[in-house]
């Protein structure tokens, strides 16, 4: 990581972690997150290829350039190691700018989805998005209870290949 990536106002941290816009650096890390069905199974689209996972992260790279926020790769501040990631997307079924986040199973039960995705909300607010959505499974309960306890409250629900998604919302 640059000393420049250090000062820059995309960065974000908290008491225990660091949020930084992912760079071709995080290439590795984001191709075993994204491949692993622990992780990327509940996601919009599911596991990804490591093609895919390239494909993203060019993606992530421009959204921030576009838009001036987008997803980061979230590290442990003490270690340094990379535990997922966390941030925002355009949802393609044009619902909105979601908050989206994916740590490894290990992270679970220790707050730092919790954490992680309280950060991101605030700056997207910061940012000046009027209105955050997220969707959580129905049966992902620990997903859920991380976007009610950051404050996102119900906003509807719909269904997509056979799951029941749960809709939340955060307006600043």
């Amino acid at each position: 990581m640059t000393l420049a990536a250090l000062r820059s106002p995309r960065l974000l941290t908290t008491e225990r972690l660091m949020l930084i816009p992912p760079g071709r650096e995080n290439l590795a890390d984001l191709i075993r997150l994204k491949g692993d069905e622990r992780v990327f199974g509940w996601m919009l689209h599911g596991v990804r290829s490591a093609e895919r996972a390239r494909e993203e992260l060019e993606d992530d790279i421009d959204f921030w350039e576009v838009r001036g926020y987008g997803t980061w790769c979230v590290f442990e501040r003490a270690s340094g190691d990379f535990l997922g990631i966390c941030g925002f997307m355009e949802r393609p079924d044009g619902r909105g700018v979601a908050l989206r986040y994916a740590l490894w199973p290990e992270c679970r039960g220790k707050g730092y989805a919790r954490e992680a995705a309280r950060a991101a909300l605030g700056f997207g607010h910061r940012a000046g998005l009027a209105r955050i959505i997220a969707v959580a499974r129905e049966e992902n309960e620990a997903s859920r209870a991380v976007l009610t306890d950051i404050g996102m409250a119900p906003a509807g629900e719909f269904r997509h290949q056979g799951h029941r998604m749960l809709m939340f919302e955060s307006r600043g």
